[in-house]
């Protein structure tokens, strides 16, 4: 599985799980994001997640499309 680590930006929290496919690359919109998240292709922390808008934080990690994304803080 290709690693990737996302950091976040200073001042944020979290990003929004369809957005972070979107700036990691798997996804060309916010809405191919959301598209994905449907269809039951994307696990957080190892577990299938539905939410489209669910926050993501530093700590978490994405999996979607054999890509692992390990976000942190900045």
């Amino acid at each position: 599985m290709q690693p990737i680590r996302f950091a976040l930006d200073a001042g944020h929290d979290y990003v929004e799980l369809n957005q972070l496919l979107k700036l990691a690359g798997l996804a060309h919109s916010g809405g191919t994001g959301k598209a994905i998240v449907a269809s039951g292709a994307v696990r957080v922390d190892g577990q299938v997640e539905l939410r489209k808008t669910c926050k993501i934080r530093a700590g978490q990690v994405v999996e979607c499309e054999g890509v692992r994304i390990e976000v942190a803080a900045d």
